[in-house]
């Protein structure tokens, strides 16, 4: 398996899972209904866990955009693979997607909210303010960045590493995601938005175009962030 196949791979099944959840918890009629942010919270950290477990010691797992471009910041990771592993990202969160809604195909139709259905497939915030939105993907990101650049120079025991990743994101979620859904990832956003825009999912409404470029270029300023921070204060 290439590190591209294996950025696909990974991401489609953060996707899956991830999601998955979300759609289990929103969508009507379903056996999970109304199981609450916990339970999405802790379903994206073992979904990370999973994809890592899954493809790290192929491509290093990075799954995310915003991980690429500050591991290149770092100079841990080379500039010629960078635009394909960011393409294999978000074409694996965009099929991994896809999976969701056929997963749940029958559920679509039987949900009213428009709103419940976006949100299975991207995010939304709270209140919706842009500079505190973006300001709360920055943070979150930022502190993304900077746990996984101290896992990454801490030694753990084999196969632990995924498991330190997934609680990481847990953490996130549950400190600091309330308030935007927590992107950190604009592939995770940014992939499936689209394909709840191209789907026929009915009386699905707006895809919230306007409040997408957040989830985006948040999580990027937070990565880049989180990198020169570890860059100037941690690395001896």
């Amino acid at each position: 398996m290439s590190v591209y196949l294996a950025e696909f791979f990974g991401t489609m099944i953060l996707i899956l899972l991830g999601e998955g959840a979300v759609a289990g918890a929103v969508l009507k009629g379903t056996k999970s209904e109304n199981d609450g942010w916990l339970t999405i919270v802790v379903a994206w950290g073992l979904a990370v866990t999973l994809a890592v477990y899954a493809v790290g010691r192929i491509s290093n797992a990075h799954l995310n955009p915003a991980i690429t471009l500050a591991l290149f910041l770092m100079a841990d990771f080379p500039k010629e693979q960078v635009a394909g592993y960011i393409i294999a990202q978000f074409a694996g969160a965009f099929v991994g997607a896809i999976l969701v809604w056929l997963a749940y195909l029958p559920h679509w139709g039987r949900t009213d909210s428009a709103a419940k259905k976006l949100a299975v497939f991207c995010t939304a915030p709270a209140i919706r303010s842009t500079p505190a939105n973006l300001l709360s993907e920055i943070i979150a990101t930022f502190v993304l960045v900077l746990a996984i650049l101290f896992i990454g120079a801490n030694e753990f025991a084999d196969g632990l590493n995924p498991l330190i990743v997934g609680s990481v994101i847990i953490s996130i979620g549950l400190s600091l995601g309330g308030t935007t859904g927590f992107a950190i990832n604009p592939a995770r956003d940014l992939a499936p938005r689209l394909v709840h825009f191209i789907l026929p999912i009915p009386g699905k409404g707006s895809s919230d175009w306007s409040y997408s470029w957040i989830p985006v270029i948040g999580p990027i300023i937070g990565g880049i962030l989180g990198a020169w921070c570890f860059k100037a204060l941690f690395v001896i």
